[in-house]
C-alpha cells in the first residue's frame, strides 16, 4: 500500500511586490517601525514635524489684474525712488503693505521652533510650466506671460495690465518684493565711476565696448530666513609667552613660545533676515567663469521695507525666477549659522593673542522661518572670451543703496608692469634709506 497520497496544491502567494498588478499594502500595524531603530538622519526627518504654511497669497490680486483703489484702473506703476505704487489713470498713490507688519515676519525669533515656510517659498511643483494664460477682465481676450523673466504683460486689445499674483507653483511669485530706490541715470553714473577708476589696466575690447546705459535692473530671487540655532566649537587657543630671535644675517628666524589651552564654546542665538540666493545659476560661485561673488558684496538689503508682492512693482524691470527649495537650501544655511556662531564666540577669546583654531563644531537648529523675496539689482555684464567658454564679468548696483561692485577685464601685462616698476622703486627707496644712515 503507498503511501504518497497527493495532498491539494498548495495555491501560490499573491504577489505584492513593487511593480505586481496585485499590489497588496500590509495591513495597518502588521510591520510597526520603531524610529530609534533607524539610522540618525532618516530617524530625525521621520519624527521632525510637518512644515508650518503662512498665507501670503494676495486674494485680491487672483484675477491677475491690479485694480487702482480709487478708480479701478490698472495702468500701475511704480514712483520712481519711492515704495509708493501710482494710478496712471487718475494720478493716486498708495503704499504696499509691508509684510514684517502684515505677517508678523518681526515677531517671535525667541521662540522659532520646526519648519516654517511662507507660500511663495513652498516646494516648486516638477511639472510646472513657465507660461501663464489670463483672460482678460476688460475684453475677454487671452494673454500670455513667460513667468521665466517677466511678471506683467498689457493686454493687445484694450491696454489693460495683467500680472502674474496668484501663488503659482513653478516659484516665480514669491512672498514679497523690495522695490528699486536707486534710479537707472544714478545706477549708469556709478557704474561710469566705478571704471573710470580702474580703465588703465582695463582690457582695451571692453573699454572700447563699454555701455553703461545697457545696464538692467533685475530682480533677484531669495530666501529670507530668521532662525534659531545653538551651536558648540571647540578647539586649542594659544597665548604668546615669550619672543626672541635666532642667528643672523638672511638666517634670522623668529621664534615664539606659547601657552596651549583647550577652549570649548557654547552659544545660543537668533538671525533675523538672512539673506539666501535661491537660483542655482547665481548661486554657482565658479570663478573660472563668472563673478556671480559680486552680488554677495553689495549686501546687506532692508529687507525690513519689503512689500506684500504685487506684480506691478516689477513693470520695466526683469526678474529671474527662484529654481531652489528650502531642503537644497539648508546646507548653505547651516554653513552661514555656524560663521554667525563663530562670530558670536569671537569676543570671548580675545585673550588668546596668538588665536584659536577650532577643530570641532557642532550646530542645533532648533527653529527656522522662510519667506521668499525679490530683491532690487542694477546689472551690468561683460563676456570676455577665452577657453572653456571665457569668463562672464558683472558690475552690480544695489538698487536700494547704491552700493557698487563688480569685475573688469584687465590686460596682464599691464598689472605686471606695473608690479615690477612698483617694486623698483622700493627697492631704491630702501637702498638710498640704508645709505643716508649709514
Amino acid at each position: 500500500m503507498s503511501n504518497n497520497s497527493k495532498l491539494p496544491p498548495v495555491p501560490p502567494a499573491a504577489p505584492t511586490g513593487p511593480g505586481s498588478p496585485r499590489d497588496v499594502p500590509p495591513a495597518p500595524g502588521s510591520f510597526p517601525i520603531d524610529p530609534a531603530t533607524l539610522p540618525e538622519p532618516i530617524r530625525d526627518e521621520l519624527l521632525a514635524p510637518d512644515p508650518v504654511a503662512i498665507d501670503t497669497a494676495s486674494e485680491e490680486l487672483k484675477d491677475g489684474l491690479n485694480h487702482c483703489p480709487k478708480c479701478g484702473a490698472t495702468d500701475i506703476r511704480q514712483r520712481p525712488g519711492t515704495d509708493l505704487l501710482i494710478c496712471r489713470f487718475c494720478r493716486h498713490e498708495w503704499h504696499g503693505q509691508r509684510v514684517e507688519e502684515e505677517f508678523g515676519l518681526g515677531e517671535g525669533l525667541d521662540k522659532l521652533s520646526g519648519t516654517i515656510i511662507a507660500s511663495g517659498a513652498r516646494d516648486i511643483a516638477a511639472d510646472a510650466v513657465n507660461l501663464m494664460s489670463f483672460k482678460c477682465s476688460g475684453c475677454g481676450a487671452e494673454v500670455t506671460i513667460n513667468t521665466e523673466n517677466a511678471m506683467t504683460a498689457r493686454c493687445h486689445w484694450c491696454r489693460h495690465v495683467l500680472g502674474v499674483n496668484e501663488q503659482i507653483a513653478n516659484g516665480a511669485v514669491p512672498d514679497a518684493v523690495l522695490p528699486f530706490h536707486i534710479k537707472k541715470d544714478d545706477a549708469v553714473a556709478r557704474i561710469r565711476q566705478f571704471v573710470d577708476k580702474r580703465r588703465l589696466f582695463a582690457l582695451k575690447e571692453f573699454k572700447e565696448q563699454f555701455t553703461p546705459e545697457n545696464v538692467s535692473g533685475v530682480y533677484l530671487p531669495y530666501m529670507i530666513v530668521d532662525g534659531r540655532a545653538s551651536a558648540d566649537v571647540a578647539g586649542r587657543g594659544e597665548i604668546k609667552t615669550r619672543e626672541y630671535t635666532r642667528g643672523s644675517g638672511n638666517d634670522k628666524k623668529t621664534y615664539y613660545d606659547a601657552d596651549i589651552y583647550q577652549v570649548q564654546r557654547h552659544v545660543d542665538f537668533t538671525v533675523d533676515d538672512l539673506p539666501l540666493e535661491s537660483s542655482a545659476a547665481r548661486g554657482n560661485l565658479d570663478t573660472r567663469t563668472n563673478t556671480n561673488n559680486i552680488i554677495n558684496t553689495i549686501l546687506p538689503f532692508d529687507t525690513k521695507n519689503a512689500v506684500k508682492w504685487n506684480a506691478s512693482y516689477l513693470s520695466g524691470f526683469n526678474s529671474e525666477k527662484r529654481d531652489q527649495n528650502v531642503e537644497e537650501l539648508r546646507p548653505e544655511l547651516e554653513d552661514q549659522l555656524l560663521s554667525v556662531a563663530r562670530c558670536q564666540v569671537e569676543s570671548s577669546v580675545s585673550r588668546f593673542d596668538r588665536g584659536v583654531r577650532w577643530e570641532q563644531e557642532s550646530l542645533d537648529v532648533h527653529g527656522t522661518r522662510w519667506v521668499s523675496m525679490y530683491l532690487p539689482v542694477w546689472l551690468y555684464s561683460y563676456h570676455q572670451p577665452g577657453k572653456n567658454g571665457g569668463m562672464l564679468h558683472y558690475i552690480a548696483v544695489n538698487g536700494r543703496t547704491g552700493e557698487t561692485m563688480g569685475s573688469i577685464p584687465v590686460q596682464q601685462w599691464k598689472l605686471l608692469t606695473a608690479a615690477i616698476t612698483v617694486g623698483t622703486f622700493l627697492e631704491a627707496i630702501a637702498i638710498w634709506i640704508i645709505g643716508s644712515t649709514s
